[in-house]
């Protein structure tokens, strides 16, 4: 399954080098990036010489509802079908983002949204079914990483990446270098409560951010009002229509997302935010009505942030993911990742 409809093939033949490990013709190792989503599995062989776009890249749903065997399968199945379609085999080191993180006490993996890799040893699974290394990181770091480097927020301090769709996650990059936190928490504002609201969290909390502005807490409550299952691009054209229900959905998304993204404001007060995801096709989240909805929440009396698309379409995670590789061999050691044989 190709992204688009086909897979990009790379020009020119690809050569590994003496390990079998892919390399590109003039020499630079390939760079292998998968990004584990909820619902699809995008993976990218990257060559660094142009780490913005892809020399091939395809997509697999992840049929999370299968179990955890199966999203493991899943992604070692997608890694195959990248060797294939490019020419390049795989490296000694493949980078992953994933929802959730890897607990630095526990080495398993918490807080993701598709439940079944809570408690498994995540990145241990995906070494032993790649037979390479894994560096996993959370996927809303991958998107920041690479959207600060490369896409929306170049020559920018600080920057802030969202990933508003199906959940609410967010990454944050510092003079180009994600900041992970002690817990390995930074940028989790889709966990922050809002006020007012109750709705149960899959998380054991009520009324965290996710619940209220994701993709489907909007869609729930335009059914509320009116008993229609819709999605939200329907949503956002019958809004457009002057469907009341619909300008009633997008009104609510519009202030609590103000008053969601101006508590990270007061805390990080970044240069930019970047905000990719499903709900971030939506041209309200730019406008100059949402940035009056942030600003009577920032501790400031203006507000210079820039909110910003992203440049590298809804597969920046998968650039950032490739990234995580950049620095393999001198950080294999605190990675801490086992080396595995190949399974296949």
């Amino acid at each position: 399954m190709g992204f688009g409809g086909a897979a990009q093939r790379p020009r020119g033949e690809a050569h590994g080098d003496g390990n079998g490990r892919g390399a590109h013709p003039g020499g630079a190792m390939s760079r292998f990036g998968v990004d584990l989503g909820g619902t699809k599995i995008e993976g990218a062989v990257v060559d660094p010489a142009r780490p913005d776009s892809a020399v091939c890249r395809l997509r697999l749903p992840t049929d999370s509802a299968r179990g955890y065997s199966h999203v493991i399968s899943q992604v070692a199945r997608l890694v195959g079908m990248l060797e294939r379609e490019s020419g390049v085999k795989r490296p000694a080191w493949i980078g992953i983002g994933t929802p959730g993180v890897i607990d630095p006490a526990s080495g398993v993996l918490k807080n993701s949204n598709s439940t079944c890799l809570n408690g498994r040893r995540v990145r241990e699974d995906l070494a032993a079914a790649l037979g390479a290394e894994v560096r996993l990181a959370n996927d809303a770091n991958c998107f920041a990483l690479a959207e600060a480097r490369f896409g929306a927020g170049r020559r920018r301090r600080v920057v802030i990446g969202l990933i508003l769709g199906t959940g609410c996650g967010g990454g944050v990059v510092v003079d180009g270098r994600v900041l992970d936190g002690l817990h390995g928490i930074a940028g989790e504002w889709g966990h922050n409560p809002i006020r007012g609201e109750r709705t149960p969290c899959y998380c054991g909390r009520r009324g965290c951010v996710e619940t209220v502005i994701s993709g489907p807490a909007l869609e729930r409550f335009y059914r509320g009002l009116t008993g229609r299952r819709l999605r939200l691009p329907e949503i956002a054209g019958r809004a457009a229509g002057g469907d009341g229900a619909a300008r009633a959905t997008l009104r609510r998304l519009r202030a609590k997302f103000g008053e969601a993204i101006a508590a990270v404001i007061n805390i990080l007060d970044p240069d930019a935010v970047v905000i990719g995801g499903g709900v971030g096709n939506l041209d309200l989240l730019y406008s100059g009505q949402t940035r009056e909805a942030v600003l009577k929440h920032v501790f400031n009396t203006e507000l210079r942030t820039e909110f910003l698309r992203p440049t590298l379409g809804d597969s920046a995670g998968v650039f950032g993911a490739a990234m995580l590789t950049a620095s393999s061999r001198s950080g294999a050691r605190q990675e801490g990742s086992p080396r595995a044989r190949r399974t296949r």
